[in-house]
């Protein structure tokens, strides 16, 4: 009998879309059950919200003091000693889950499959590799329990018309101390969608020129109401921190509408963004790679194209 077990994704305050993205990806395969657990140090009301994911059968909170933050090897010993009634563990393949989900494969002594995309069945999956130039499918023992990570990129989120039962459980799990929270940082700020499941994205390159330049990106982002990337050129180049880096060594997002500013194209940048709906390239070279799969794009130089289109969509 196949158990599906989600680690749900959240802020603390809120479910992070990734995690009805998991959803949707076991519900498509023949499953007895699919339950999401909610760490937190009071998760009612994410627990609450996990509860409407259409396809959801039980919402687990486990609610702790240590909870609190999304530390990894906090959470990791909980999640493990909960896999044991379930023949699946999933995470979201977002820097959450690369986080966790090997410490949790670790901790039950088997291996993780990364970035699932389809599922013939409950344990043949397909994955990208080589930048996702190729497909391979992959068959995982039927004898042990499955970690892996779900790209959510692969999948809409579940809809949120369930009425899933919530039960709350107490902590047992050996917590570890060597690990603690000091502060988090990120350069998105201003309350702007994650990067990773937001429905529009405004990424910026190097030709920005510098950090002070690139406020540009995060004014134009702000008037459409989207997440901010970059390429790695800028992220290398000091411009922002790596959270925000978009391709195969970043993250891999496919937003609505992606607005690529001063970015050539690399293949690697490509990479991570290619399932995007709408792809719009603003940039004064030609010849750049990333017109040859934009669907809009505009030749022009950025410091006069960008403030008019932000004049253009305040007005």
């Amino acid at each position: 009998m196949t158990r599906v077990l989600i680690v749900a994704e959240h802020d603390g305050s809120s479910l992070n879309p990734s995690t009805a993205r998991c959803v949707t990806c076991a519900r498509s395969f023949e499953t007895a059950a699919v339950d999401v657990v909610v760490l937190a140090e009071d998760g009612e009301r994410i627990a609450a919200e996990a509860a409407t994911l259409t396809g959801v059968t039980t919402v687990i909170r486990l609610d702790h003091p240590a909870n609190r933050f999304a530390l990894a090897a906090v959470w990791a010993p909980q999640v493990a000693e909960l896999a044991g009634g379930y023949t699946h563990v999933f995470g979201p393949s977002t820097t959450f889950g690369k986080d966790l989900m090997p410490r949790v494969a670790s901790l039950l002594g088997v291996g993780q499959l990364s970035d699932i995309m389809d599922a013939d069945t409950a344990f043949r999956f397909k994955r990208p590799i080589y930048a996702g130039n190729a497909i391979v499918t992959v068959e995982a023992p039927e004898d042990r329990i499955l970690v892996a990570t779900v790209r959510t990129a692969s999948y809409a989120a579940a809809e949120a018309t369930g009425n899933a039962g919530i039960e709350t459980r107490v902590v047992t799990a050996d917590l570890p101390e060597h690990t603690r929270f000091i502060e988090l940082r990120g350069d998105t700020g201003g309350g702007r969608p994650d990067l990773q499941t937001a429905a529009r994205v405004v990424s910026g390159g190097r030709a920005l020129g510098s950090k002070e330049n690139f406020k540009l990106i995060y004014e134009l982002a702000d008037a459409i109401g989207a997440g901010v990337g970059a390429s790695r050129a800028a992220v290398d180049s000091g411009y922002v921190g790596n959270d925000l880096q978009v391709g195969q060594t970043g993250k891999i997002i496919a937003p609505e509408l992606y607005v690529a500013v001063g970015i050539s194209g690399a293949i690697q940048h490509i990479t991570g963004i290619k399932d995007a709906g709408t792809i719009v390239a603003i940039n004064k070279d030609e010849e750049a790679p990333l017109f040859e799969i934009a669907d809009f794009g505009l030749t022009a130089d950025l410091f006069a194209a960008v403030p008019e289109l932000i004049k253009a969509l305040k007005d």
